[in-house]
């Protein structure tokens, strides 16, 4: 079974930092993207971080300049360090992997809770 497995996150102050990493078991093959999603309450599932195959980042704007995402393709992991973080980054961020070799296959990360106190 295709799995993503997270670690991190857990509970900081505003304007503290944590770090998220995620790695895809050997069943996941011939990635291409890895990125974030998180979900808050009521909320619709959103993308915060995005890297390509070819290492191409994107960011949704709430989260540009105070969060990081890179991968090792050796690993299979994708991390995102995430700083001044804001109660507003509060929410369920969960793994996302698109692989295959291009036959768009996708699996998902069980969720890392992530609260930032005010």
């Amino acid at each position: 079974q295709a799995q993503l497995v997270e670690s991190g996150g857990g509970l900081v102050q505003a304007g503290g930092s944590l770090s998220l990493s995620c790695v895809a078991s050997r069943t996941i093959f011939g990635i291409d993207a890895m990125g974030w999603y998180r979900q808050t309450p009521g909320k619709q599932r959103e993308l915060v971080a995005l890297i390509s195959g070819s290492g191409t980042i994107k960011y949704v704007d709430s989260v540009k300049d105070r969060f990081s995402i890179s991968r090792d393709n050796a690993q299979k992991t994708v991390y995102l360090q995430m700083n001044s973080l804001k109660p507003e980054d509060t929410g369920v961020y969960y793994c996302h992997a698109t692989y295959g070799f291009g036959r768009g296959l996708e699996a998902w990360g069980q969720g890392t809770q992530v609260t930032v106190s005010s």
